[in-house]
């Protein structure tokens, strides 16, 4: 064998590996015993501390600099996994294993004090693990900017400064959209009580029909919505509630879009570092876009308020065009996940300059409750009412993830250039919707985007697809225009 062949070999375990670490996140959110936890944590410890050793390994070093590659896919690989080794071997693998133990232990202990509305419980834990990303971000900055090296994990060849210039061009229309927005009546609301399990089954049609191939993933209830997995095993999460169905189906709908990217993946790219979603911006693209631009739309909303007619009966709404109002209704609200898009990226906004406060030493982990709450009453206009409702609503801070917010406004960004690319690409695309068909959607985004993977950088894939420079402005204008029209603005 060559030592590209062994290279790829030793990958495909150590990516087998990885997915294995995978199934037990999965397992922790979904169905574990929550007397499971402290064992848990052990067994995450361990397994990452195997992941650890292979992604360090000097033989890795010892391919790398023998192996050749011809074809542009070969090349990426390497690529790819020259970039994971000169990260892995800058990390010590006692600290990469506490960080595993640490915040698989903190997750049990933020969803406890979430639920006891406790944020003294979970703020000791929140400094042991800020420590450690601030010394691992330490570590692969060497010297550098450590919040610009977390992020590193999640948007390749992005920085903290690059996404604060595009979150300040984005901030100004967004205050003033929302300003015109809430100064308008608001739409109908719904009305009455809605089956879980009728939830549950409708959600699984919408999963279908967004192209979600059940027979490699399956969907499961959890707190935090959330998809798992890649290639032949792609798991995704949803939750209910009584009052408010749309919480169920769309946030299925989001995560069929992270799953849809996982699935429609090249094959051949399987278990590699190909073999996955590029970055956490391009991922969140193709959740949003399937959850906004396309569930949202018009036109598609009108065949699922007929799909909720017939399964729900009444509900309140009097037609399609007043479900597509409630559907869209800009509303005041706390909590990020259930925020309306002319919202969403104010709350990513908020998160992402406490967080990379927290990672500079600008801001204490026992001021930031206080940070929080000044910071939401200022953007928002109206006060955290409960700690759940503020910083104890995300898992991600707990899980140690600090450079994953601001790849979900940039997914948001990456979301506005595909829509105005493929509104071109398929003229009939408001046709196909009313029918309650994505096809036409869906597959422009596997041939352009998903079948890819890691293939090429983040911003070279969404400047394939959409034909220009990715940036704020074609969804800041489709943000106008649609909620323009729907508030008579």
């Amino acid at each position: 064998m060559t030592a590209f062949e062994d290279l790829m070999a030793y990958q495909r375990e150590t990516f087998a590996l990885n997915q294995i670490a995978g199934r037990l996140g999965w397992d922790q959110e979904t169905v574990m015993p929550r007397g499971a936890a402290p064992q848990r944590a052990e067994e995450m410890a361990a397994i990452e501390a195997v992941l650890h050793a292979r992604r360090s390994d000097p033989r890795v070093a010892e391919w790398l600099h023998e192996a050749r590659a011809e074809s542009e896919a070969g090349k990426a690989q390497l690529r790819e996994i020259q970039r994971a080794y000169d990260r892995a071997v800058k990390v010590p693998a006692d600290l990469a294993t506490t960080i595993a133990r640490v915040t698989s232990s903190a997750q049990g202990t933020w969803a406890q004090a979430r639920a006891d509305e406790n944020v003294g419980a979970f703020l000791p834990v929140l400094e042991e693990v800020v420590s450690l990303k601030r010394e691992e971000g330490a570590a692969l900055a060497q010297g550098g900017d450590i919040y610009d090296a977390l992020v590193e994990d999640y948007e390749p060849y992005t920085t903290g400064s690059q996404i604060a210039t595009i979150f300040d061009q984005m901030r100004p229309r967004l205050v003033a959209l929302r300003s015109a927005v809430l100064d308008r009546p608001e739409p109908q609301s719904l009305s009455g009580g809605f089956d879980e399990l009728d939830q549950m089954r409708l959600s699984q049609k919408l999963a279908i029909a967004f192209g979600y191939d059940l027979n490699r993933g399956r969907i499961d209830k959890a707190v935090h919505p959330f998809s798992s997995g890649s290639g032949s095993d792609v798991r995704i999460t949803t939750r209910t509630s009584k009052s408010d169905p749309f919480n169920c189906f769309y946030s299925t709908i989001h995560e069929v879009g992270h799953a849809a990217y996982e699935q429609g993946i090249d094959p051949a790219f399987a278990l590699s570092p190909l073999g996955r979603g590029v970055s956490m911006g391009v991922h969140e693209s193709q959740s949003r876009i399937y959850e906004n631009q396309l569930g949202r739309s018009r036109a598609f909303t009108g065949w699922l308020y007929g799909q909720m007619v017939e399964v729900f009966g009444d509900f309140g709404i009097e037609d399609a065009d007043a479900f597509y109002a409630t559907v869209n209704r800009v509303h005041n609200g706390y909590i990020r996940t259930e925020a309306d898009e002319v919202q969403y990226n104010l709350h990513i906004m908020l998160r992402f300059d406490l967080e990379r406060a927290l990672m500079e030493g600008d801001l204490q982990v026992s001021d930031l409750e206080a940070a929080w709450n000044e910071r939401f009453l200022a953007d928002f206009g109206y006060a955290v009412d409960k700690p759940s409702n503020g910083c104890l609503q995300d898992v991600h801070w707990s899980v140690g993830l600090f450079g994953y917010f601001p790849t979900y406004s940039l997914g948001n960004v990456y979301a506005g250039c595909l829509y105005e690319a493929l509104r071109n690409a398929v003229p009939d695309l408001d046709l196909q919707l009313a029918q309650g068909d994505t096809s036409g959607a869906t597959d422009w985004l596997r041939l352009h985007v998903q079948r890819h993977g890691g293939l090429y950088a983040p911003r070279e894939v969404i400047t394939r697809a959409s034909g220009f420079e990715p940036g704020p402005e074609p969804l800041m204008n489709y943000l106008e225009l649609k909620f323009g029209e729907i508030y008579g603005l």
